[in-house]
């Protein structure tokens, strides 16, 4: 596994992208992915397709539904994420729901064979998380923390003890993408770094080259999903060159951020 502080070497900004597994097939997805890794995107998220996907917004739902229909299933995700030499650290987005139906010893040992170096679970609240946490632990997989603009006080509890990085969410709602941001990014920033020296990355609505670095240049990172996915749903199995050129501008624009 790829330790994901590795995205962060030497202040550099960090592009985070996100991908629906078997959207639209399973030999897609692997191919896709293998395009992110070449196209300058530092850490990559793989969502686990699941009938109730909480934190998601429209496009990501439906790609969940196409996936689950095409049979895309937990173990073979597995399987093809395994089977791929990794640039760059890989992570599973997932629900509460999966993991704990797979078991968690299971679930991190798989990941940990998989050379999967965190994982994101949104419907499992941080007081909630710490068995979770120790559990993936055991098999050197990170849990990562979300935080919202909410309170200092819960913002500096749920910061302080982090690792990888924090995904804090850029507003309140779901995924997908927006005009307007509903967090004072830098002043966020500044309460978090006042607890932790962990990356920050901003994530929720982000879907332009120049959105992202507008994120990135307040935080450590951005991070992308439903306008990736919206590419995919266009252009199915035909994506390669779409996705190649979206992924190559964001991931210059977020390096270049200052």
């Amino acid at each position: 596994m790829i330790d994901i502080s590795s995205a962060f070497t030497g202040g550099k900004k960090a592009f985070v992208g996100f991908i629906t597994a078997g959207d639209p097939s399973l030999d897609d997805t692997e191919r896709y992915l293998n395009i992110m890794q070449n196209s300058g995107v530092d850490i990559i998220e793989v969502g686990i397709p699941f009938s109730d996907p909480v934190a998601e917004g429209e496009v990501i739902q439906r790609a969940d539904a196409r996936a689950l229909a095409a049979g895309a299933y937990l173990d073979d995700i597995f399987a093809m994420v395994g089977g791929i030499e990794k640039k760059v650290p890989f992570l599973f987005m997932t629900y509460a729901n999966p993991v704990c139906f797979y078991g968690y010893a299971s679930f991190f040992a798989r990941c940990k064979e998989a050379g999967v170096s965190g994982v994101i679970i949104p419907d499992i609240p941080y007081e909630e998380s710490g068995e979770v946490k120790e559990v993936a632990a055991d098999y050197g997989v990170t849990v990562i923390d979300m935080v919202a603009p909410t309170s200092e006080e819960r913002i500096k509890k749920v910061c302080a003890g982090s690792l990888g990085f924090i995904y804090l969410v850029s507003s309140m709602g779901v995924t997908g993408v927006r005009d307007k941001f509903d967090a004072d990014i830098s002043s966020v920033y500044r309460k978090i770094r006042a607890v932790t020296d962990t990356p920050v990355c901003v994530g929720f609505g982000i879907s332009t080259p120049e959105s992202a670095a507008r994120m990135a240049a307040q935080c450590d990172g951005a991070i992308i999903g439903s306008a990736i996915v919206k590419i995919i749903e266009k252009y199915g199995s035909q994506a390669d060159e779409p996705l190649r050129k979206f992924l190559t501008s964001v991931a210059s624009a977020v390096h270049s951020a200052r």
